[in-house]
């Protein structure tokens, strides 16, 4: 499913795809000022490391200061990307993520909803990250 965009490009599933990848290059440069303008002002992030809601820019940016400190690099395992409209789509799945500190690993249920700006770009209005229900029960038993 493909949309026309006001400036004639396509929306594509795989273009809505890869706006994970420029998250995740984001991550990798290790500035949560950078991962925080991947989100619009107004976004929601319900993350995977924290019990707090963050709903403005500067909580998320200090939600990602604790995070990248374990330099981590993430993945998508499984995922379906709907278009819903023109100007937004979601991306939902299982993603983990690789701890460059310490190896360990991080699986976890996914949803990003990207929006189109006036401006042309896509940027993530929702992102709900939670770990996966056993993974967490493995993790107890050890």
């Amino acid at each position: 499913k493909t949309f026309q965009t006001q400036t004639n490009k396509r929306v594509t599933k795989e273009y809505i795809r890869s706006l994970f990848d420029l998250w995740n290059n984001a991550l990798a440069t290790g500035d949560s000022a950078i991962v925080a303008q991947r989100y619009t002002q107004d976004a929601t992030l319900l993350p995977t490391l924290s019990d707090r809601l963050r709903n403005d820019s500067a909580s998320i940016q200090d939600y990602f200061d604790n995070f990248l400190s374990k330099k981590p690099t993430g993945r998508i395992l499984e995922g379906y990307v709907q278009i819903q409209e023109p100007t937004w789509a979601q991306d939902n799945g299982i993603y983990e993520f690789t701890m460059g500190v310490d190896g360990s690993i991080v699986r976890a249920r996914y949803t990003f909803i990207y929006q189109r700006q006036q401006n042309g770009e896509w940027k993530i209005i929702h992102h709900h990250s939670s770990l996966m229900p056993e993974y967490q029960q493995k993790k107890r038993r050890r």
